[in-house]
Parts: C-alpha cells; structure tokens; sequence
C-alpha cells in the first residue's frame, strides 16, 4: 500500500475559533503526509508555508480532524490515520499531535491506538469500508478525547486531561467484532463536560445509530442504546452541543442498505415537555431517554436536494453561539457515482425547522470533477463559531487533470441563507 502512487491531494478538514481563525489540514498523497494551513478572519494565511504535522516518512498519512482553541496562544489539535502495518490483515494506527503556537510547529506524532486490528478502518462488510473512521473534540476543561474504530469492529476511546500531552490506555466501548463491528465514531462534549459518543455498525443492512454517554470525564461509559430505530441502513452520524446544552445527531439514512441512495435525519435530546408534554422513557417512535431528556423523531432534512439529487449523504454538523444548526452533506447527482457538490441546510430555532437548503457555490461545478476524499468519506468539512462565521472544506478531483482542496468562508444572514464571501 505504502508503494503506491497517488498523485493528488485530498481529504481537507477545517475547524474554527470565536476569533474567525480557520484551521485547515489535507493529505498531500505525493509526500504521503498532512499539512495544516491556518487563515485568518479576512482569509490571509497566518503561517509562512504549510506545516507539515504528521511527518511519517514512506507511510500514507490521511484523513484528518482537527481542533483549534480560543486560548492565548492559540492551541491545534489533530488527529488522523496511518497506514502503518502491524502484523494484522488490515494496516492502520492513530496518530495525534498538537501545537501549542497556532500551528507554527507540533509535537511528535503519537501513536494512540498501537494495534494490528486496523485502526481507522470503517467496515460496512468483510470487502467494503471507509477509512478515517475516528473522530476528536476538546471539553470545557480542556480535556482532549480522540475515537477510533478497527477493521476488526472495536470502538476506542482515549482522553488526555493535559491538554494533549499524555494520553489514558484507550478505553474499550464496544467489541461486537462478529456481528456489529462498530463504525464512525462522533463526538461532542456538553457545557458540563458530558462526553457523548455516537456510532453505526457494519454487517448489518439496517443498522441503527448508537450512544453512549460517560459523565466522569471519560472514564468510563454507559451502556450504548440506540436512536431513530428503521429499517434503513444508519450510517455516518455527527454530533453538536447547542447554546442550550441541546445535543443533536445528524445522520444518513439508506433506504435500501447500505450504499444506496440515502436522505439526511436530525434529531436532538431535549426534554421531553419541551416538545411533547409526555414523561414515558420510551413512546416507540424512536425517542431515547438520558437522564429525563429524550430524543425527539428523526426528521428527513434534506427532501428538497432529495428532489434535485439521487441522494445525498455523510453529513457534517455544527452549531453557533445563537442556536443556529449547520448541517453540510455529499450530494450524489448520479446512483451509485461519487458524489458532486455540497448542500447545506441552516436551522434557526435549534433544530426544530430547517428552512435553508442550498448547494454551496462552486462546489457542484462538473468541470472540477467529483468531491475526492477518495479514501473515505467520514470526513468533518464544516466548522461554524459562535458569531454564526461558517468555513467549508472541499476537495476536487479529476483523474489525471486537477486535484485541489479549498476554503470556502461566509456569515450567516438573518434570512437563514449565508453569504461566501471567500475562497481560499
């Protein structure tokens, strides 16, 4: 795998401060490691030239996550997967950094998983899986917790409560490896420091979102239950805590299993008089009980692009200071073709309408090919601060021709569309 040639660039990630600062990092394939660029609120590079954070000579290094802090100086974290083989049948380990200077330099890479299981690795059936199966986020007292999954169907997590210096023996969540190995991890962490985890599985053609919540800082976890029971194939969720301690999900829905056209749910974990006024742990329409908050009925959010598109999947989700919800998707013109283009679809009112629902300009041009993150498409391409500034990450490719990774930057308008304003 390491020997292999690919000549393009792909994979771009973004993650953004209060103070319009926007990390962006991508796999430079050619030089077979990640290189992070940071810009500024009027879109200027900050950094002399890109850095490179992963520095894994002859290893393929992709898909990774980041994030940035509000802090002075400013704080990068990243995490992403190595094609480090160990001994197993599939290679992969995960590798996490950081940078306490804004992303001019980072610490030495560290092996966070060191298995032969495949770490990274997404698996849908014994032939078929996305890699950049894990995820990252920082809580409000600086606790840093990164999750992966395996080929071999195990879900880990890992905390540091030093800001990234050390991390715990990864904690086993899940471990179904025969019929439900587990599959993108999300995560979010509430104003209390409330870790909540989400994933879907593999080997199962209607496959259902799972949650676990850990209330000790990542210690230890509850027993995982399910949300928005279907007979779809779930898959890809994304997590955001709201200005009012909300949680919301978002995530693929396919009708038909896994691979076929699919639409985008919401969901979110309020109380249930806020919306109900019924106190029943569980009604039977797909509402999951944490602690006397409950998740409402998924909703399909994306039936307008499910007009204009075959499909539309993998959603990334975030959420500004107003109560604002973002939620950025793959768009898939043609069935079963890769997909062209991004949509994005803005609620006002946390969650309980999405009126907004467009194409991010110059992302569906056919002339620049198809979105890239050839290597697999649980990516986070969408960050949005509390001042409702959005950044957009989107890669191009087109065989032979071009390969490209962009920054699109706007502000939200009190209209629920937004404005872009640049493009790096």
């Amino acid at each position: 795998m390491n020997d292999s040639e690919f000549d393009f660039v792909d994979d771009g990630t973004v993650a953004m401060n209060s103070n319009g600062l926007a990390a962006v990092a991508w796999a430079d394939h050619p030089k077979q490691d990640i290189f992070l660029q940071v810009y500024d609120d009027d879109g200027e590079p900050t950094l002399d030239e890109p850095v490179n954070m992963s520095r894994s000579d002859g290893i393929f290094s992709w898909l990774p996550r980041l994030v940035i802090t509000d802090t002075d100086p400013v704080r990068i974290y990243a995490l992403w997967q190595d094609i480090v083989f160990s001994g197993g049948s599939h290679g992969g380990e995960i590798f996490f950094a950081r940078s306490e200077d804004g992303g001019e330099s980072f610490s030495e890479p560290v092996n966070l998983s060191d298995t032969t299981a495949g770490a990274g690795k997404g698996r849908v059936s014994g032939d078929r899986w996305h890699n950049g199966s894990l995820d990252l986020v920082i809580g409000p007292q600086g606790d840093v917790y990164a999750a992966w999954t395996e080929y071999e169907g195990r879900l880990h997590v890992a905390r540091s409560t030093d800001r990234g210096v050390s991390f715990s023996e990864p904690l086993l969540i899940a471990d179904d490896v025969e019929d439900a190995p587990a599959r993108a991890p999300a995560l979010a962490v509430d104003p209390n420091g409330t870790v909540h985890l989400a994933w879907t599985v593999g080997e199962n053609r209607s496959a259902d979102i799972h949650l676990a919540t850990s209330r000790d800082r990542g210690r230890s976890f509850s027993e995982p239950r399910t949300v928005g029971e279907s007979d779809g194939y779930s898959d890809a969720p994304a997590l955001a805590v709201d200005h009012r301690g909300e949680l919301h999900l978002v995530y693929s829905e396919h009708q038909r299993g896994p691979f076929t056209e699919a639409r985008v749910m919401h969901t979110r974990m309020t109380l249930l008089e806020d919306e109900r006024g019924d106190s029943d742990d569980d009604d039977g329409a797909g509402r999951a009980s944490s602690g006397g908050r409950k998740f409402l009925p998924p909703r399909d959010i994306s039936g307008p692009h499910g007009e204009e598109f075959a499909g539309v999947a993998f959603p990334t989700l975030s959420v500004d200071g107003d109560g604002r919800v973002y939620v950025l998707w793959e768009c898939y013109p043609e069935p079963r073709r890769r997909p062209r283009g991004l949509g994005l679809a803005v609620s006002s009112d946390s969650g309980r309408t999405f009126s907004a629902h467009q194409v991010v300009p110059g992302t569906d041009d056919s002339e620049h090919g198809f979105n890239g993150s050839q290597q697999g498409l649980l990516m986070r391409k969408l960050a949005v601060n509390d001042s409702g500034r959005l950044a957009v990450v989107h890669s191009e490719f087109r065989d032979g021709e071009l390969s490209r990774v962009r920054l699109l930057t706007g502000q939200a308008s009190a209209s629920d569309e937004y404005e872009a304003s640049r493009d790096r």
